[in-house]
């Protein structure tokens, strides 16, 4: 019988974490020690969707699921879950969340029920993680009334990971914000609030506190992501689209320069000045 590939995964990471005969940087690993490639492999997911690389994709993808793999073997080791029940969480969740495509017990609706349009289905997706994070507060608050300890019930804005990058974590913080009622009206009011913010950063600067113009660009950046929110635009991606961006036509400047005899260190800035604007000029007829 063959065996199947998760399966296999599963075995191996296995072997890897035996105390006798597996690896030894694998064994001696954490959740803690490894949680940082876990951002490191999705990060590489997210480039190699960005660069339409199917087969990069593919290993990334790989590399993504052996740190999903790796954690709940530790943990099963440590006699809390399993790889099992990590699928198990999820696909109650899914079903969970989606009323509109499964009943209850997980079967699909009939043919024929009511579709529900995206953004009535993100509107009740929002809605069901607000449920279920009351219901983990009432039920964090039942635990501490019969005398056990228990950790503080969540905050409107908790749960929210700090580790996230912080433009997608301003999103999804003024998001949750938004489903409480406290958002602007129209992408136009938020315009008006990054104005009011970069003002804030310009009088920071004059009055020389350092500190003062890290609060303000803060706030400025805050009201960016939020603006992004509202023009249905991811910010992180957009950041990293405009790095790429700098990072061509910043090349593009250097290429005309040394075409013209010149070299970036010894340029100038008005020389790199034109250079830039006529790269910009070229990209825009192109």
């Amino acid at each position: 019988m063959v065996e199947a590939p998760l399966d296999a995964l599963r075995r191996v990471m296995a072997e890897l974490r035996d105390p006798e005969r597996g690896c030894a940087w694998d064994v001696a690993q954490t959740s803690a020690s490894i949680a940082p490639y876990a951002l490191e492999e999705a990060y590489e997911v997210v480039d190699a969707i960005a660069r339409n690389d199917l087969g990069d994709l593919r290993e990334e993808l790989g590399d993504l699921l052996l740190q999903v793999v790796f954690h709940a073997r530790m943990a099963e080791e440590a006699g809390a879950f399993d790889l099992d029940d990590v699928a198990r969480s999820i696909v109650a969740k899914l079903v969970r969340r989606h009323p509109h495509v499964f009943e209850p017990g997980g079967a699909l609706l009939p043919v024929g029920s009511p579709r529900r349009a995206a953004s009535a289905v993100e509107a009740q997706w929002q809605a069901i993680k607000a449920a279920e994070r009351a219901a983990k507060d009432a039920a964090k608050g039942a635990t501490k009334g019969a005398g056990k300890p228990s950790p503080a019930p969540e905050g409107p804005l908790d749960g929210v990971a700090r580790t996230l990058p912080a433009l997608t974590r301003a999103e999804k913080i003024s998001r949750r914000a938004a489903g409480y009622g406290f958002d602007w009206a129209e992408a136009a009011d938020v315009v008006a609030k990054v104005h009011e913010e970069a003002d804030e950063v310009a009088e920071a600067l004059a009055g020389g506190d350092a500190q003062a113009v890290a609060e303000e660009v803060g706030d400025l950046l805050f009201s960016v992501a939020n603006l992004a929110r509202h023009a249905g635009i991811d910010p992180e991606a957009a950041l990293r689209a405009g790095n790429d961006k700098f990072v061509r036509r910043f090349t593009a400047m250097a290429a005309r320069i040394e075409a013209e005899g010149g070299t970036l260190s010894d340029a100038g800035l008005a020389a790199m000045e034109a250079a830039w604007i006529a790269v910009k000029q070229a990209e825009r007829k192109a």
